[in-house]
């Protein structure tokens, strides 16, 4: 492709709209434009860039036996209704009615339609198992969509679904989708984690979350440096602490006292006038849930995992009581909530076992109580893993210490279960004719939004620094002055051999100052550029640098084709000659 023959509009500075770095430069890089609120068009480098992670996917997927479909986008409510989803999905759905006044929805996900397909078609356990996927636009309302295609309205996204006839067949099909989400991520070149996660509102028994690392990802998880072990933080567990042999310490317990702290109602403002640790005190939270009124305990130094208590309790909802709740169901204002006393279940966090010698409040306004010692004085404690993991805590599968880092989710695998199909009676017949619903799993991939964390995890503070496999083009030849006969003549036999070897080369053909070319090239990020310029054709040398390096190399004009495929399979890229 000539580069003066491409739509490609790139602009010099930062659109004010743009938040993320991805944002930014896939903007700048005229890769993608605004058309409305969280919707975008894709520029014809942008599509090309889009259509290599597709590929990834699709190959993939198909390599794993999954079979490609392609669902309606336009669903009618009767099927969501049919399983509730219509009035949970809220305001997020785009709902509207035909001309026949009957109501339908933009498909925001698929579930209803792919299970609706299989029950309409399944009869027998001969027809199982199935693996179905789609690449498809779904659209979800987001209330502030931002950050460019990271959380945009519409988007493009694999989703695959498998059914099974047990739970023995459904999570041998969850781990083939596992292992094929791995060399997805892993062809595209990118640096991720996949991590264990709650599942959240489409529901099932487990799920994993892939995780590309980038310091500007939304999520944060925890990985063992030692084994294979890692999790979101909101799913993370944690090996407890040992508890302390106090007796063979012959160190004594002292009694509780009762002291004044008057007006601190927070950690910090307690732990400072009583001069003591943060990790010496304990925190009461109390939290709602539909099963009733709980006391959390927690560390002072970490925080409450409302998902860890909600799984623990069995319970839908768990929401922390604000100040005026804490008044009305204790009559002790909050910050001053203890254990000692305490007429509500305790819920304790299992780090509490191996403290001693702490502070707690007192329920009681204005005081709290030192030497408070939870093998004594904490009365039918129920002990679970409550907290949020942060760095430093040891795994749970071999108790080594475990690093924190950011992600930004791009795929995420469910083992669903039946909760659709027993919903919508997607049924077949057993060996015995006993009819049975069949088992499922889902799987989704952002398309779009794995692009973009791809740039967030690869660039630097002149542009894109796309990994080969997903980069719209892999070489750039830049021609510095394509007037003069000699760099024209070089530059364009280059390009011949390159793209009869199949490169996907763009030549820089325009009329434009070394500068601009080598900061649009830098820009767009394509991984090789080749520079034919005056200064390295007196020595009859080319000049080839790697987007990634600082340091640029020449290379004799004749055995220059042959030096760039070499770079090209040393970086895993193979070509196929055109004929």
């Amino acid at each position: 492709m000539r580069y003066t023959g491409l739509f490609l509009p790139t602009v010099k500075d930062v659109p004010a709209e743009a938040e993320v770095i991805s944002h930014q430069y896939m903007l700048r890089a005229g890769m993608i434009r605004r058309l409305a609120s969280g919707i975008y068009s894709f520029l014809p480098a942008g599509l090309r860039a889009l259509r290599k992670v597709e590929t990834a996917i699709r190959e993939e997927m198909n390599r794993a036996g999954a079979q490609e479909v392609f669902l309606p986008s336009v669903q009618p409510a009767e099927l969501w209704q049919e399983t509730g989803r219509w009035e949970l999905m809220g305001d997020e759905m785009l709902r509207f009615k035909d001309r026949h006044d009957r109501d339908f929805c933009y498909g925001p996900t698929h579930e209803e339609v792919i299970t609706d397909l299989v029950r309409r078609e399944v009869r027998s356990y001969r027809d199982l198992p199935i693996n179905l996927y789609q690449i498809q636009t779904k659209f979800r309302d987001e209330i502030r969509p931002r950050f460019g295609l990271m959380r945009g309205r519409e988007f493009c996204m694999k989703d695959a679904y498998s059914f099974d006839q047990d739970e023995e067949g459904a999570e041998k099909s969850y781990w083939i989708m596992f292992e094929a989400y791995k060399r997805i991520f892993t062809r595209m070149g990118l640096d991720f984690r996949p991590v264990e996660a709650e599942t959240g509102n489409i529901g099932g028994a487990f799920s994993h979350e892939f995780m590309v690392l980038a310091d500007s990802g939304e999520d944060s998880i925890v990985f063992c440096t030692s084994c294979d072990y890692a999790a979101n933080v909101e799913k993370a567990e944690i090996r407890p602490a040992p508890e302390r042999d106090r007796q063979a310490s012959g160190e004594a317990k002292k009694d509780l006292h009762l002291v004044e702290t008057k007006g601190k109602r927070t950690v910090e403002d307690v732990i400072r006038f009583l001069d003591v640790d943060s990790g010496r005190l304990i925190k009461t939270l109390i939290y709602r849930t539909e099963k009733g009124d709980y006391a959390v305990l927690v560390p002072g130094n970490r925080e409450a995992n409302e998902y860890k208590i909600k799984k623990v309790l069995d319970v839908d909802t768990a929401v922390l009581a604000g100040p005026e709740e804490v008044k009305e169901i204790l009559d002790v204002p909050a910050g001053y909530v203890g254990p000692v006393g305490m007429s509500l279940p305790i819920l304790a966090d299992t780090e509490i076992q191996a403290m001693e010698d702490v502070v707690v409040g007192a329920n009681k306004e204005d005081h709290h109580y030192l030497h408070f010692e939870p093998d004594r004085d904490l009365k039918d404690p129920r002990f679970a893993d409550l907290r949020v993991a942060v760095e430093g805590d040891g795994c749970p599968r071999c108790g080594k210490r475990m690093e924190e880092r950011r992600g930004i989710e791009v795929g995420h695998v469910f083992m669903l279960g039946t909760k659709y199909s027993e919903t919508l009676r997607a049924t077949y017949l057993d060996p015995d004719g006993k009819e049975k619903p069949v088992v499922m799993g889902c799987y989704g991939i952002g398309v779009g939004r794995t692009l973009a964390a791809a740039i967030e995890q690869n660039h630097d503070k002149d542009g894109i620094c796309f990994p080969f496999p997903i980069a719209p083009f892999t070489v750039i030849l830049t021609a510095l002055n394509p007037n003069d006969a000699k760099i024209q003549t070089i530059a364009e036999g280059m390009y011949t051999a390159l793209q009869q070897k199949g490169v996907e080369v763009l030549f820089d053909d325009r009329d434009e100052r070394p500068g601009k070319k080598f900061k649009d090239a830098d820009l767009i990020g394509i991984p090789l550029r080749v520079t034919v310029g005056p200064r390295q054709l007196k020595e009859g040398k080319v000049e080839v640098k790697l987007r990634k390096e600082a340091e640029a190399s020449t290379v004799p004009v004749e055995g220059a084709v042959d030096h760039i495929l070499g770079l090209l399979e040393d970086h895993g890229q193979t070509h196929k000659a055109s004929s």
